[in-house]
Formats: structure tokens, C-alpha cells, sequence
């Protein structure tokens, strides 16, 4: 077991409180890791050095930044296979998915590197005569990142990204469930060079190191991954200071099927979009919506995907699902079951807790699938963020909108459909910052990964996302 310092200022420290936390492996419930237990004290003690370090950051040509972020994506690259194994150990996650969470990271850092030059502002005509009115785009200071534990390198990347090359300095606080990939970006940072100060990773609760750092005067942007109870606690923390905040919250995606889908293809999406990272991502298919002229056709081909699908190591490559993160989460599962049968859902597939043999050790949920579900139901209303799934039958284009706008949430939704009249009013209509058409979840760099209503505000990724990291400055240039 490898004990964890907290990398502040370009250096390897404990917690002033000197308590540390375990971090447990969800497939062996072995202790893989220790970390520290900051504090208030710590926060102080981070933000000060990050404070220091912005100055002589940003008065580097980004271009030189972004040579120095370029060496960083590369030798996370070189590390792929430690640091996805790692994943695995702390998260649960498949090591195919954990590969592609590593090459993810390293593509958020060099997206970011490709904005260096990009970062545009602009000349406006004044009313007033030999006046120029110049807009400037500059960094905002230091930023605190705050990324939830389903995954933890690649939320990592996507804000280290932006906020390095823009010219901020940043302090990242990784879960206490699974911080260990994160860390090990500190000694990343040692080895190319990245200067004192600019990259900083700390470890404690969130309701005491998080607060402080949220709280915290210096602190200019708050960008946070994780649940909406939690955001909402962040915007309230950074009143009196008034940082700017940009939160990605929880989702309750919808899936449609309508009855012109290729449902071979709607089948496969739908089971990705459900199950992948064992259902713990914030855009998967929580409540599925399937036209009742093809919903007989398309459950036969879809549960027959679900019953097939392996529970087991995730680093054998062909299982399908591994654990839950914690026993809190598979408690979560069974709750909901129980009250969605309590209801009158009824079970088609899974429903319980697996505890025999191979998974005597470890938070293990069976893949399962509800039906007989009414619009009205807890489990149509409360992300499960797990393995279940439950399915409505609609019968018109009307009352599947209304369906699947009667959420608090609006992160992302799905729909598969061959008719173009029917794509552009769902997507005119269908209160979600993302909407996948024919394919499973999964954004891009290049888009803009944004939820509405209680899903988050500001948004992260392409341009848009670029553009929270700096903030705009306006000079009037008289120079008559």
C-alpha cells in the first residue's frame, strides 16, 4: 500500500492535521492506498502558493505554455498502462474503459494546447472620434477544480487543460473515493518541468477542505463534477466571494425509441448508454422511453443484449460490468428496486445484489431492467447513476416530449429515429444541453458538454468551455 502526500507548490506534503484516509479497491475491498486528510489549514496553505505561482504563469506566451502542457499530455501517454490499472484498482472501472479514460485526459490536455494561439479578442468602433475600444481576453487567477470519483483523471485533464493554458494556476481536489490517478499527475508535473506552484492536488473532505477552498478570497473560478446536492452547496459557499462557477451536475437522460428506429441499432445503443462504467456516468440512459408499436420487437432484442452481458474482473477483457465504487452505492441499487417494485415496476432481468463466490469480495449490482413503469415512479424521477434501467411505453411524438422534459434534470437525452421532421422538433424541444440522434452517449472535445436546469450551468469543452477560464477586459484607447 503506497501512501499519498498532497502536491502543493511543486512539493510532496502532509496534512497539518496529520490524519490520512484509506482508499479501497471495489473489487477486492483491499486497501490500495492512503491518502491525506486536509483541511482548512491546507487550503490556505495551497491557495497561497497557487496565488504566487499566476503571475509569472500567465506573462509566459501561451504558445510556450502550451509546449510545456504538450510534454505533460505526452508523458501521461507514456504512463497509459500504470495509470489505467490504476483506475481500475480505485474506481472499479473496466481496463479497456480505463485505457480510454487515460487517451481521453491526454486529448483534453492537447485541445486545450491547440487554443494557445486562438485566445482572440477584439477591436470595436467607439462613438467618440480617435477612439479605439479594445477587448481583451485574460486569465481569471486561480482556479479550484473539484472532480467526482467515476472519472477521475480524464474530469481532472478537462480542467487542468483550459485553466493552464489560459494562464490560470490551478488546485485540483479529486474525490476521496478515487484520487490516486490524480495524483500521480504531480509527479507528471515534476518531470516535465511544470513550474512551482501552477499544478497543485490536495486531498481531504469536501465539506471542510472543499468548503475552505470554495470560500477561500483568492479563489476566482470554481469548476466542479459531481452530484447537484453538492453543486448547489458550492454556488452557496461562493456567494460572499463571488467567483465565477461553472458546475457539471447529475442527469437523468432520457432514451426514445420511436417506431421507424433501426432497432438492431437502437438495441445496441441503449445498452451501451446504460451500462457503461457500470452506469456511472452523469449522460447514461437512466428511463427509457420506447414506442408501443415496436416495443415488443425491440425489449426482446434488447434484454436478450442485457442477459448476455458478464459481470466480473474488470481487468479480464471480456467482462462487461465491474463493481460499484462502495457499499453506499450498491445500497442505493437495492433501495431503489425495492421501492420501484413497491410501486409496481416489475423486473424483467437482474434486481438484486451479487454476493456468491467470485463476488463473495466486492460492490457487486446485477445489470437489471424495470417494467411496468409509470411516468410517475421514484426510479423515473432519481438518478440511480448505476446499473438499472427503466422503460415506458409511449404512443405519440407528444406525450414522449412531455415524458421526457418531465425531469429536474436536462443534461443530455438520446433518440433514435429515421425521420428528419421528427429529429429537428425533439431537438428543438427536448429540454437537454446535449442530444445524441441515433448513437449511444459520448461527447467530443470539440463540443460543449452543457446541462440545463438542475444538470449544472457554464458548460466545459470546445470553445465555449475555452472561454470560462478567462475573463475580458475592455480598454478605451483615445489617442487623439
Amino acid at each position: 500500500m503506497k501512501e499519498y502526500k498532497m502536491f502543493v507548490n511543486g512539493e510532496w506534503i502532509k496534512a497539518r492535521s496529520g490524519r490520512t484516509d484509506e482508499v479501497i479497491n471495489p473489487t477486492t475491498e483491499a486497501v490500495i492506498g492512503c491518502i491525506q486528510h486536509g483541511d482548512r489549514e491546507d487550503a490556505d496553505a495551497v491557495m497561497a502558493a497557487a496565488k504566487a505561482a499566476q503571475l509569472a504563469w500567465r506573462q509566459r506566451p501561451a504558445r510556450e505554455r502550451a509546449e510545456i502542457m504538450r510534454d505533460f499530455a505526452a508523458e501521461i501517454r507514456n504512463r497509459k498502462q500504470a495509470l489505467a490499472e490504476l483506475l481500475v484498482q480505485e474506481q472499479g472501472k473496466l481496463l479497456k474503459v480505463a485505457l480510454g479514460e487515460v487517451e481521453a485526459a491526454c486529448g483534453f490536455i492537447e485541445y486545450a494546447c491547440d487554443w494557445a494561439r486562438q485566445m482572440d479578442g477584439d477591436i470595436v468602433k467607439s462613438d467618440n472620434p480617435n477612439e479605439h475600444i479594445w477587448i481583451h481576453k485574460v486569465p481569471r487567477g486561480v482556479i479550484v477544480a473539484i472532480t467526482a470519483w467515476n472519472f477521475p483523471l480524464a474530469l481532472a485533464a478537462r480542467k487542468i487543460g483550459p485553466a493552464l493554458i489560459a494562464g490560470n494556476t490551478i488546485v485540483v481536489k479529486p474525490t476521496t473515493e478515487t484520487p490516486l490517478a490524480t495524483l500521480e499527475l504531480g509527479y507528471i508535473a515534476e518531470s516535465v518541468g511544470l513550474p512551482k506552484g501552477v499544478l497543485n492536488i490536495v486531498t481531504g473532505g469536501g465539506r471542510t477542505l472543499g468548503d475552505a477552498l470554495v470560500r477561500h478570497p483568492d479563489t476566482k473560478m470554481v469548476s466542479m463534477t459531481g452530484s447537484t446536492p453538492a453543486g448547489q452547496a458550492i454556488v452557496k459557499a461562493s456567494a460572499d466571494n463571488l467567483a465565477h462557477v461553472q458546475l457539471e451536475l447529475g442527469g437523468k437522460a432520457p432514451f426514445i425509441v420511436m417506431d421507424d428506429a433501426d432497432l438492431e441499432q437502437a438495441a445496441a445503443a441503449a445498452l451501451h448508454s446504460r451500462f457503461d462504467n457500470c452506469g456511472q456516468v452523469c449522460t447514461c440512459n437512466e428511463r427509457m422511453y420506447v414506442h408501443d408499436a415496436v416495443y415488443d420487437e425491440f425489449m426482446a432484442l434488447f434484454l436478450a443484449k442485457v442477459k448476455a452481458l458478464k459481470v466480473g474482473d474488470p481487468m479480464l477483457e471480456d467482462t462487461d460490468l465491474g463493481p460499484k465504487v462502495n457499499q453506499r452505492e450498491v445500497e442505493a441499487m437495492e433501495r431503489l428496486v425495492a421501492q420501484s417494485l413497491k410501486e409496481g415496476a416489475q423486473i424483467a432481468t437482474g434486481g438484486t445484489r451479487l454476493k456468491e463466490g467470485l463476488y463473495e469480495k466486492g460492490f457487486w449490482f446485477e445489470p437489471t431492467v424495470l417494467t411496468h413503469v409509470s411516468q410517475d415512479m421514484t426510479i423515473v424521477h432519481e438518478e440511480s447513476f448505476g446499473p438499472i434501467l427503466p422503460v415506458i411505453k409511449f404512443n405519440s411524438l407528444d406525450q414522449v416530449i412531455g415524458y421526457a422534459n418531465d425531469s429536474d434534470y436536462g443534461l443530455a437525452a438520446m433518440v433514435c429515429t429515421k425521420e428528419m421532421k421528427t429529429i429537428l422538433r425533439l431537438v428543438d424541444e427536448l429540454e437537454a444541453g446535449e442530444v445524441y440522434i441515433n448513437r449511444g452517449h459520448g461527447e467530443q472535445h470539440q463540443g460543449f458538454h452543457n446541462g440545463y436546469k438542475l444538470s449544472g450551468t457554464g458548460g466545459e469543452d470546445g470553445k465555449y468551455g475555452f472561454e470560462q477560464y478567462l475573463e475580458k477586459k475592455t480598454f478605451y484607447v483615445n489617442f487623439d
